[in-house]
């Protein structure tokens, strides 16, 4: 009798953690199949200090963008090259894990295209998350070791594969293949962004003939008469067709009628096709990068992909105060639309740092260096925004307008504009807590995070981290943060 009743207590315990967790994930599915209400943008902005980062921006209608956590980046790699390029975001169908994969680059660091490209990663960076705000830190997939001669591993991108049920990750590997060397389509399959299978051939134009940054976009519906579409930088802009992820795909045409090229019949050279449909409708954006001209993306459309002759200028869109290279657009429902907001949306207003004792004297950034001067020109040398420390604890950090990403930092407690490296040493040397002015309460004076006994000061109006001792001192580490 006691056995049964044990028995018949073990059923109902698993009956209600079934429906409990059947209950969890309906949930979790009703979130992904609620209707998108924005879009976000991942994607990195050039060959500069923090410019191989992962960058954010968020949009209404899929056309004007706001840059997200002002201007600065939102994630930066700790790990192989510590710098990443071309991200790609991965929601998965319950839209209850998201993934971050990107190209393990950074030419910023002084490695020219040609190591990268023949002597370069060959794996991918990926973060991990549950709610599209908080990340896990970076880790490294070999995706492309295996490959004989594999010399990089460049553009990822992935998409879930209904027919086998996990991921398909492609990307470009440049390496040897009956006898020619040159860039061609590989993929893996994956359910978790850790393991992988052995990589296979995707794509080979044959020939010469290279190709890279490839993007796969979903028409459910199959408007154009196909599932899926893919677009490719191989000379031109081509655009394919099919109805099944790893099987054959159908050229449908390119973008040379528009003047629209990668590079094979000139006219405006462009790279990093970037699929984006209009919520609410079927339309879709291919976004393309003019990196030959530097005027960034732009974006073309259509309501049928079945034929490029189907596309469309357009001309009513701006990209924020980034520039934005190679990435890609999620479609957010509007409980991730809040998530994402409410995370990097504050826009944190712009401040200037005038000295108490010197009040035609504001702080700036010359060449890296940090002093008190007049008539600052340009004036964005001495803006900053005033954002949550990024050691946190109640604190405060300065950021650049014009550098996003560049924080002031003591360093020797001398004070210089440095791009946020992501260690901890950097947030704390950062970080400063703000407390009643030490020469007027009005004012204010910014106390060290990790040397509490020092404060910001002016000393022959170069900026240092001092004790304060005397009443000079204490005129010297009052400042006032104005508009």
């Amino acid at each position: 009798m006691h056995r049964a009743l044990t028995r018949a207590g073990a059923l109902l315990a698993a009956v209600a953690l079934l429906f409990t967790s059947w209950s969890a994930t309906t949930e979790r599915r009703a979130e992904a199949l609620e209707p998108f209400t924005g879009y976000l943008m991942a994607h990195f902005t050039g060959e500069h200090s923090t410019g191989e980062q992962i960058y954010l921006a968020h949009s209404r209608d899929g056309l004007h963008w706001t840059d997200l956590n002002n201007g600065a980046p939102v994630l930066l790699s700790t790990v192989g090259t510590r710098g990443v390029r071309d991200p790609a975001l991965v929601r998965s169908p319950a839209g209850d894990r998201y993934w971050i994969i990107a190209t393990d680059l950074r030419i910023a660091s002084g490695t020219s295209w040609s190591d990268a490209a023949n002597r370069g990663s060959t794996s991918l960076v990926v973060w991990e998350s549950t709610d599209l705000v908080n990340w896990s830190t970076p880790r490294l997939v070999n995706v492309a070791g295996a490959i004989s001669g594999a010399g990089d591993a460049w553009a990822p991108e992935a998409i879930y594969d209904p027919s086998s049920g996990d991921y398909v990750v492609y990307w470009a590997t440049n390496a040897t293949l009956n006898g020619v060397k040159k860039h061609r389509i590989y993929y893996v399959r994956t359910s978790d962004f850790r393991t992988v299978t052995a990589p296979q051939l995707y794509i080979d134009r044959g020939a010469g003939q290279g190709i890279i940054d490839t993007q796969i976009v979903e028409s459910p519906t199959s408007v154009g008469g196909y599932r899926y579409y893919r677009a490719s930088a191989d000379g031109q802009i081509t655009v394919e067709g099919s109805n099944s992820i790893r099987g054959s795909w159908t050229r449908i045409g390119d973008l040379s009628h528009m003047g629209i090229s990668n590079g094979a019949t000139g006219g405006n050279v462009v790279e990093g096709p970037m699929w984006m449909q209009f919520n609410g409708r079927t339309e879709w954006a291919l976004w393309l990068d003019q990196y030959a001209t530097g005027r960034g993306y732009m974006p073309i459309a259509s309501t049928n992909l079945g034929s490029t002759r189907n596309f469309r200028t357009v001309t009513d869109y701006a990209l924020g105060g980034t520039r934005k290279r190679h990435g890609s657009i999620l479609n957010l429902t509007a409980a991730e639309e809040t998530r994402v907001l409410g995370k990097w949306g504050t826009s944190a207003p712009v401040n200037r740092i005038q000295s108490y004792n010197f009040q035609d004297r504001y702080v700036r950034h010359a060449d890296y260096d940090v002093r008190i001067d007049p008539n600052v020109s340009p004036v964005q040398d001495s803006q900053f925004r005033v954002v949550p420390g990024l050691a946190g604890s109640g604190t405060v950090s300065f950021q650049s307008v014009n550098y996003p990403g560049y924080y002031l930092r003591h360093y020797g407690f001398d004070f210089q504009l440095v791009a946020d490296d992501g260690t901890a040493t950097f947030r704390a040397d950062s970080s400063f807590h703000q407390v009643a002015g030490l020469a007027s309460s009005s004012w204010s004076s910014f106390r060290s995070y990790n040397h509490p006994d020092r404060y910001i000061r002016h000393y022959a109006y170069q900026l240092r981290l001092d004790p304060i001792t005397d009443s000079a001192g204490r005129a010297d580490s009052t400042f006032r943060l104005t508009s």
